[in-house]
């Protein structure tokens, strides 16, 4: 872990637990080794460091494009964030994904794509079936509560609420699953599969 990335995340752990008094539940079901693509609800801003602290190693994560600017391009790269564009996707960043994913490294996900207006859950695009079929990683799902009520869409202002964080039982597509779920049906059963385990929780 480099020094940026702990003297950032690891501080912002303590505020969570704090703040928020942060309550992570199912810790038994975390992955602590090798690829893990980690896929979660959106409900705010400070998600990405909401779980990224359930880990004591480094992980990948989605930023959007326009946060890298000629002053915070450094801070993003040393968090290790992924530039994404929202408004024309392409393939650039899944393949960014799906290649650290293939070296081991560990990857935070949105499925929805975006935070949450009014706290509901929305639909997995199937660009996360894609990532996780093409990977071949384990997916560990996530459902953050409470962090909408923290800081909500549209507003810069920190409140106090309660934060809990749900660790899913892993899911391991087998070969046949994999080799099944080619093709665009196939991707978006998969991101479904994963959505769907994401609400049980």
């Amino acid at each position: 872990m480099t020094w940026t990335y702990w003297s950032i995340w690891m501080p912002l752990g303590a505020a969570f637990r704090t703040l928020f008094g942060m309550r992570v539940i199912g810790r038994e079901n975390l992955i602590t080794e090798g690829p893990v693509l980690v896929a979660s609800n959106h409900e705010s801003f400070i998600d990405p460091p909401l779980i990224g602290n359930l880990y004591q190693d480094m992980m990948w994560f989605l930023a959007r494009k326009t946060l890298f600017t000629k002053a915070t391009n450094w801070l993003y790269t040393k968090l290790q964030a992924i530039p994404v564009d929202q408004d024309r996707p392409d393939m650039a960043s899944l393949k960014t994904i799906i290649k650290k994913l293939k070296q081991g490294d560990r990857v935070i996900v949105f499925p929805e794509g975006e935070r949450t207006h009014d706290g509901k859950l929305g639909q997995a695009a199937p660009g996360i079936g894609l990532i996780a079929v093409k990977s071949g990683a384990a997916i560990q799902p996530v459902r953050i509560r409470g962090a909408r009520e923290a800081l909500p869409r549209g507003s810069a202002r920190i409140k106090r609420s309660r934060i809990s964080v749900t660790i899913g039982k892993p899911i391991r597509l087998t070969p046949e699953e994999l080799k099944a779920a080619k093709g665009k049906e196939g991707y978006d059963r998969v991101a479904k599969r994963i959505m769907a385990a994401i609400e049980a929780l």
